[in-house]
Formats: C-alpha cells, structure tokens, sequence
C-alpha cells in the first residue's frame, strides 16, 4: 500500500512540476528585446563580453563611440572612427550612444499608512 502511495506522489509531483515548467516557460521570453533598428549616421558603443583588459567588476565592457557607416543585411553593421579602419560587427553587440546632458529625476515617494 505504501508502494502504491509513494508512486502516486511521485506521479502528482511529476504533473505538477510540468504544469510549473509550462506556466513559467514565458518568462525568459519576456526579457528578449525586440530587434534593434541601427540607421546609417547613428553613434553606437561596441560591447565587447571577451573584454578582460579591467579586472574591476563594475568597469564598462564598452568602447569608445563609433559611427555607423553601412547596415547589411541579418544584422551585420560596418562601423567607423576617426582613429581605425571601417569593420564589420554583428548589430547584437552595439548600444545606442546617447550624447549630451543626462537630467537628473528625483522621485518623491509619499508613505502613507494603511
């Protein structure tokens, strides 16, 4: 009787770790980006994740700006600087550069008593 207890329990905790695995497929999905539109003329930093020049932890893996010169097709970006040759790099691996000023925001958060 115990046998066929403990088997029944096996089975119940294998359904429900299937239904678990089912509900939370999605969420990794979730974070997927949506595909990156890159134009010619745009500023972009290259990441580079091989990088191990800064052995600091929180140092920036990324690279000076670079200028978009040509967008081919499946994602592959030739890009330029004043100081290298063009080069072509996969467009998974740019971040838009944004210049200028970064405004500050405070939040104000107010507590109130339940």
């Amino acid at each position: 009787m115990q046998m066929l207890e403990l088997q029944e329990w096996c089975y119940h905790t294998y359904e429900n770790t299937l239904l678990y695995n089912e509900r939370t497929k999605h969420l990794p999905d979730a974070r997927l980006w949506a595909p990156k539109e890159f134009q010619v003329g745009d500023r972009v930093l290259l990441y580079n994740p091989r990088l191990k020049l800064f052995p600091a932890k929180h140092r920036s893996r990324c690279s000076k700006p670079f200028t978009i010169t040509k967008v081919f097709l499946y994602g592959t970006i030739e890009i330029s600087n004043p100081q290298t040759e063009p080069f072509k790099v996969n467009g998974n691996r740019f971040k838009l550069y944004l210049e200028g000023k970064v405004e500050r925001v405070e939040l104000m958060v107010e507590l109130v008593d339940p």
